[in-house]
C-alpha cells in the first residue's frame, strides 16, 4: 500500500491554524447556545483549541473536546446548532493537523470555519449574504501560516454537500 507524502508542519502552524480555527467557531457558539442553552461543550472544545494555540500542550483532553462537541452536535435539534457545534469539533481537532498532502488535511485547517459559515447561513434562514460576508471575514483573518499550509496541500475535496462548497469556496479564495 503506497504511502501519501509528507508536508512540512511546524509546531508554530498547528498552533496558528488552530487559533484561526477557534476564532471562526467561536462566532458561531451563541447559535449553538441559544438553541441548546445547557449544553458547554462545544464551548469548552473552543476554550481547549484556544489554549493550545496558545501555548497549551496538545493532550487528551484536547481530543476528547473535540470528540465532545462532536457529540453536542449529534444532539443538537436545529440544523443551525449542528454546525456551530460541529465548527467547534473542528477548531478542537485542528490541533491534529497531520503533516500528509492530502487533500482531507484541508478540512482540518478549514472545517471550522465552513461550519462556521453554513450555521450562520442557516440561522439567518440561507440569506447567502451572509455567507460571502462570513467568508471574507474568514478570510482577512487567517493567519500566514494558513495560507502556507493550504499551498502544501492538494485543493479541498469534492463533496460535502453545502459545507463541502463553503470550504472549496473558501480554499480557492485563500489561494488566491
Amino acid at each position: 500500500m503506497p504511502t501519501e507524502p509528507r508536508i512540512e508542519l511546524s509546531q508554530h502552524e498547528l498552533r496558528e491554524i488552530t487559533g484561526y480555527a477557534a476564532a471562526c467557531a467561536g462566532r458561531v457558539l451563541p447559535v449553538f447556545e441559544g438553541s441548546c442553552p445547557g449544553d458547554a461543550r462545544p464551548r469548552e472544545a473552543v476554550e481547549a483549541a484556544r489554549r493550545y494555540a496558545g501555548g497549551g500542550r496538545r493532550d487528551s483532553a484536547l481530543r476528547q473536546s473535540a470528540w465532545a462537541a462532536y457529540r453536542a452536535a449529534r444532539a443538537a435539534s436545529s440544523p443551525a446548532a449542528v454546525d456551530a457545534a460541529r465548527a467547534a469539533s473542528h477548531a478542537a481537532a485542528a490541533a491534529y493537523l497531520h503533516p500528509l498532502a492530502s487533500a482531507h488535511q484541508v478540512r482540518h485547517v478549514l472545517g471550522a470555519a465552513a461550519h462556521a459559515a453554513r450555521a450562520e447561513e442557516l440561522a439567518a434562514a440561507a440569506d447567502r449574504p451572509v455567507t460571502a460576508g462570513t467568508l471574507a471575514w474568514a478570510s482577512q483573518q487567517a493567519p500566514p501560516s494558513v495560507r502556507a499550509v493550504l499551498g502544501r496541500l492538494p485543493a479541498a475535496p469534492p463533496g460535502g454537500g453545502p459545507v463541502g462548497a463553503i470550504m472549496r469556496e473558501l480554499d480557492a479564495a485563500l489561494r488566491a
